[in-house]
């Protein structure tokens, strides 16, 4: 994809290799991230912020003010005329030119469980099929076969979600995990801090020389093709490209991309020093680098008790860490090819219970997209006085798996062969692009 850009990583690789260069390689990351953010071949990429726990959409995007289900929020305007949100996301509020906000979504998926099968596969769980997330199937059609880091990445990955991954398109399209089991485990907003974000065994051990490393590296691979030529088995296959991926990832420069505590500290300030706004921030640096999907958990979304007190912190740390995404990659020329989708697996009941808590509730509720050429500005579908049900242009998840799939150019009918042998397209045959916002 990128071989006709005028500064390459392949070319500023070989060049390196061969002393041309000259020096250190450290800033050719910085230009060739600038050149891909700008060359009109490039393929589009897809953020997903996860709200673990099924988030209260009544308390985010379609208020009910007034209404005896609607709680204590008010409402404020944005810089769309008419379309008006939480108070509690106040720097949102004046990017919803950029962002489409679908009310009317519905599912009759109200576990845990079942409904982040659902929303993170597009199929509700089917017997012996090992359906991928989507972010594998992004990384399968987007993703850059020989990048030196992963074309998934998941960020604090929840407790439910961590179990799908590559499923039949094979561990190649699995996400790298960093901060796995810290905020999706326990459900607590922040949880871990942003020094979770460490991808251990990046660096070699200090004991071991770079010589001595390259050694042994080239013994490892003397061995595993030996074996490899005496066996088509695809497990010792996918090992083999698990060692591969691995070492890649130790070079230098993919190690770089990681680091960031090489941003300036103002814009780790304005991320928000927590784990889900300096996930946002790495899911920025990698995207720029052209990694293909790259999802960060924010959890604690099952408000079952004291809804609105949780409700209200967590909104401040979305609103900062989504607000400043959707600025930074804005400012880097990047918001246009990046598809932002802010979603869980469901909404919260309208009815408030004894414990100040909402419960689960598929029937009506809403999901956010953002960039990625999308149309902006507008809100999908309309949910009923008291939200307890969509009366206007109700959206399945289906639906809106077959829209963010032909915002990035994926042919949401494609068919993948699954591990038992049955064809299973991108999106269900059933699904319906929202044409509105394509």
């Amino acid at each position: 994809m990128f071989t006709t850009c005028s500064v390459t990583r392949r070319n500023l690789l070989r060049l390196g290799t061969l002393g041309i260069a000259g020096g250190s390689l450290s800033g050719w990351i910085g230009t060739f991230a600038a050149d891909v953010a700008t060359h009109p071949q490039r393929k589009k990429s897809v953020i997903l912020l996860w709200l673990n726990g099924g988030p209260a959409t009544i308390d985010l995007w379609d208020l009910k003010p007034g209404q005896e289900t609607g709680g204590p929020y008010r409402e404020i305007d944005t810089a769309v005329a008419g379309l008006r949100i939480s108070e509690h996301l106040p720097i949102l509020s004046k990017l919803t030119g950029d962002m489409a906000i679908i009310r009317s979504m519905a599912s009759k998926e109200g576990d845990h469980d079942r409904a982040t099968h659902l929303v993170r596969t597009g199929y509700i769980p089917q017997g012996a099929i090992q359906f991928p997330a989507v972010g594998a199937l992004v990384a399968r059609e987007l993703g850059i076969a020989d990048i030196d880091l992963p074309n998934f990445v998941s960020v604090a990955p929840a407790r439910f979600a961590s179990t799908i991954g590559g499923g039949f398109l094979g561990p190649n399209f699995a996400p790298l995990m960093i901060a796995e089991g810290i905020s999706g485990q326990n459900g607590m907003e922040g949880d871990g801090g942003p020094e979770a974000l460490t991808v251990p065994d990046l660096a070699r051990a200090a004991s071991v020389s770079e010589e001595a490393q390259r050694d042994r590296l080239a013994l490892l691979d003397g061995f595993e093709q030996r074996f490899l030529n005496g066996s088509e088995n695809s497990v010792v296959a996918s090992l083999n490209s698990a060692t591969a991926r691995a070492v890649r990832l130790m070079r230098p420069e993919a190690a770089r991309a990681f680091r960031i505590e090489d941003e300036p500290e103002a814009l780790r300030d304005a991320y928000g020093r927590n784990l889900f706004g300096q996930g946002c921030l790495l899911a920025r640096r990698l995207i720029e680098r052209g990694v293909a999907c790259v999802e960060i958990t924010l959890g604690g979304w099952d408000t079952h008790q004291n809804n609105f007190d949780r409700v209200k912190g967590l909104s401040g740390t979305l609103d900062v860490g989504f607000g400043t995404l959707m600025a930074d990659l804005k400012d880097r020329g990047l918001l246009e090819s990046t598809l932002i989708i802010c979603m869980g697996e469901f909404g919260r009941t309208p009815k408030i219970n004894g414990n100040t808590g909402r419960d689960h509730w598929p029937q009506s509720w809403a999901t956010v997209l953002a960039g990625g050429g999308i149309k902006g500005g507008q809100a999908i579908g309309r949910t009923n006085a008291d939200g307890t049900a969509v009366e206007e242009r109700p959206v399945t998840v289906p639906d809106l798996i077959a829209t963010a799939s032909k915002a990035v150019g994926i042919d949401p009918r494609k068919q993948n062969m699954s591990n038992v042998s049955r064809p299973i397209r991108v999106a269900d045959p059933a699904a319906h692009p929202i044409e509105e916002i394509l």
